[in-house]
């Protein structure tokens, strides 16, 4: 028997305890990964030429790193798309690393 914050768990709860947590972990590792999936890549990039201001998309791909001209202003909310897409890789990097963790744990 193991105890786990004052609770007394045999092998058979805490390696279902571990279980239930990759389950629940891989379900939220698929749905950010979905949600990734349509959020737009790269970062705004702004420039100003004289007194007017120009937009562009800035992308990698591979080692190069591609501009795609957005126009005078960047389109409605690609900013905020932008920004969510990046809390949500952090949120998927710190996913991915639980996830690890549980692996070496279960296997004990």
């Amino acid at each position: 028997l193991f105890n786990v914050c004052g609770v007394r768990l045999s092998m058979a709860s805490l390696q279902s305890v571990l279980g239930e947590n990759v389950s629940y972990y891989r379900g939220l590792e698929r749905r950010l990964k979905a949600r990734l999936s349509k959020l737009p890549e790269g970062s705004i990039l702004h420039r100003r030429l004289g007194r007017q201001d120009y937009y562009y998309l800035k992308l990698r791909r591979g080692n190069r790193v591609l501009s795609k001209y957005l126009g005078k202003k960047p389109p409605e909310g690609l900013e905020e798309a932008i920004k969510e897409r990046r809390l949500l890789r952090r949120q998927l990097r710190e996913v991915e690393r639980n996830l690890r963790l549980l692996r070496i744990v279960k296997r004990g």
